[in-house]
Formats: C-alpha cells, sequence, structure tokens
C-alpha cells in the first residue's frame, strides 16, 4: 500500500511533542519506512473528551474525514485518564461515537486503532477501564487493534524528554519499531531498503 494517504487521529505522543523534529516521531518514521503521505493533526493533550473544545465541523475527526485517507490510525486516550474522575460517561460515549462517525464517513479506509499510550511505570486503574471501552468500540467498526502500546515505554525513563511526559527522539524511536513489528504482523511491513536503515537506528536504543 505504498503512496497511501495515511491519517492520525491522536494526542501529543502522536503528535511528537518532546522529540527534536517532525522527522523523528514515530508516525512520521513508520510513513517515511513505507512511501504513506502522512496526515497528523493530532493535538497536544487532547482526549475524546478532555481538553476538547469541538464536537462537530472543524474538529479531528472532521479534519480526517476531509483528507480522504486510505488509511486512519486512532491513538487516543491517554489524556482522558486525567478527567475520568467526573467524565467516565462522556468518554466511553464520545469513544464509540468518534470511531462510529469515522467509519460511517470512510466506509473503504482501513482503520488502525492503537491501545491508549501511557508514560510511566505507575498506572491509573482508569488506564484499563479506558483502553476496554477502545479496544470494544474499535472492534464494532471491525477495526484492527493493536495490544500492548500502554506499556512500550515501561522501564526506560531515559526514553523520556526533560519534561518527563513525552518520550525524546530514543523513545520515538522504540515506539516507532513497535509499532513496525506491529504492523507487519497486520500485512503492512516497511519496505525491505526502508527497514534496514531504521534497524540500525532501533539497535542503538536497546
Amino acid at each position: 500500500m505504498s503512496d497511501s494517504r495515511v491519517a492520525f487521529y491522536g494526542d501529543s505522543y502522536t503528535l511528537g511533542a518532546g522529540a527534536s523534529s517532525p522527522a523523528a516521531r514515530w508516525s512520521t518514521i513508520i510513513c517515511a519506512a513505507r512511501g504513506w503521505r502522512e496526515f497528523n493533526p493530532s493535538v497536544n493533550g487532547l482526549g475524546f473528551v478532555r481538553n476538547r473544545k469541538n464536537f462537530g465541523d472543524g474538529d479531528l475527526p472532521s479534519q480526517i474525514i476531509a483528507s480522504n485517507p486510505d488509511i486512519v490510525f486512532v491513538t487516543m486516550g491517554l489524556n482522558d485518564n486525567f478527567g475520568f474522575a467526573t467524565d467516565a460517561d462522556r468518554i466511553r460515549i464520545q469513544i464509540s461515537t468518534d470511531l462510529e462517525y469515522l467509519r460511517l464517513a470512510l466506509p473503504m479506509a482501513r482503520f488502525i486503532v492503537t491501545e491508549p499510550f501511557w508514560y510511566t511505570d505507575e498506572r491509573l486503574d482508569s488506564l484499563s477501564v479506558i483502553t476496554g471501552w477502545v479496544k470494544a468500540a474499535s472492534e464494532f467498526i471491525d477495526a484492527d487493534y493493536i495490544v500492548g502500546a500502554s506499556h512500550w515505554l515501561e522501564h526506560h525513563p531515559e526514553w523520556m524528554a526533560e519534561d518527563g511526559l513525552h518520550p525524546n527522539d530514543a523513545g520515538y524511536a522504540h515506539m516507532a519499531k513497535q509499532m513496525d513489528g506491529a504492523l507487519t504482523t497486520l500485512q503492512l511491513p516497511a519496505s525491505s531498503q526502508s527497514a534496514q536503515s531504521r534497524g540500525t537506528q532501533a539497535e542503538s536504543i536497546n
């Protein structure tokens, strides 16, 4: 699926906050390795509900629909943990609403939904609940679902930027390596030449 247009519905971990440049974020690494055209309007701090001011025209789902992608990544949910105590019902409903809206508007696109990312070894109880809601919504729209992404940065503080909240370049390189493995399992491998060059980079962070 080289030359596919690929859209990303995500937060700061997909935007690439903490990276030295957009080229170092995991989404751009995997797109470059596959010859994909990246559309990444992800927003720092955004959740399905958290810090979201717009629901409908002009929001991220509508921007993704307007881009007419072949593949859609949904990598949301991390920030909703911080509003879970007051917004749990809204979060649960909005997860399903967003995914069903995207699927209805883009019936021919392939959807890849990722378990919500996480950034510390300590895990909030809400994380497993939100993860369950995301997984159920992904199954309902017949999306591919990537398990385990909340564990990708565990036990490696050296993969975090100085702010302690976001990955650094090494962290994003590791996320790209993990995502690459998941996409290969889904029969979306990188080209051999790109995979070799990226493999050298990935080995340097282990």
